[in-house]
């Protein structure tokens, strides 16, 4: 009983990832006989006993306790409705929009106007695949200023690094404010070179993933201020 793939490997549909009873198929994958079986191409994920493939491309899916980077596209007397990517908008209702009660009838774009880009949490998602969002929590908030850049969905743990470690990076060394979204959005915010410098360097991981000693490349490139290398 084993497993035969590495975290973050790239995996190819009927490729066998473990044998035994020790590990459990979780999304693009299967269990046949003893064996958990690939079912897409994708990144391994392995989180414990679970095993489940993160796709190489493919829109955004919605999961409760996502956080994600929305955009305000419209409002009705009591909600806002929120882009984040996917196929239809998310609600963000006036109990879920402040730690302050919010009166019904109240203006709404006092807190949140059309264009707005805000930090959410993904708190539902029904079964008709409406989505319902909160900004209640640590971290959750309008964003003011910066940039919006978009990464593949499959790149964000490579982006984040093993316990944050590569987003800390480019943060120290820019100075930046950095907010990753599940949803591939990400927010940059600090001097205009500095963040171009961090956008630059967050694409160089997104491009480079299976890069041996991308850590050490990543952290070159910042010290040389976006220089490539010879």
């Amino acid at each position: 009983m084993s497993l035969l793939i590495k975290e973050k490997q790239l995996v190819i549909p009927g490729e066998t990832l473990a044998k035994g009873m020790d590990f459990v198929p979780s999304d693009g994958t299967y269990r046949d006989g003893d064996e958990i079986v690939c079912g897409q191409l994708g990144l391994i994920s392995v989180h414990g006993r679970v095993l489940r493939i993160i796709p190489l491309a493919g829109r955004y899916i919605p999961r409760e306790e996502d956080v994600v980077i929305g955009r305000v596209v419209n409002m009705s007397l009591s909600s806002w409705q929120i882009d984040i990517g996917y196929a239809y908008e998310a609600n963000l209702s006036l109990r879920d929009a402040s730690s302050d009660f919010i009166e019904r009838g109240s203006d709404l774009a006092k807190y949140y106007d059309f264009g707005d880009i805000v930090t959410c949490k993904v708190i539902q998602v029904n079964r008709a695949k409406f989505v319902d969002l909160t900004v209640k929590g640590p971290g959750l908030k309008k964003l003011k200023g910066g940039r919006i850049i978009n990464i593949s969905i499959a790149k964000i743990p490579r982006v984040i690094g093993k316990q944050g470690s590569m987003v800390s990076l480019i943060k120290q060394v820019t100075g930046c404010e950095i907010t990753i979204g599940q949803n591939g959005r990400v927010w940059i915010s600090g001097e205009p070179e500095k963040e171009y410098l961090a956008e630059r360097s967050i694409y160089l991981v997104e491009r480079e993933p299976q890069h041996v000693g991308l850590t050490d490349k990543v952290k070159a490139f910042l010290e040389r201020g976006g220089v490539d290398g010879k």
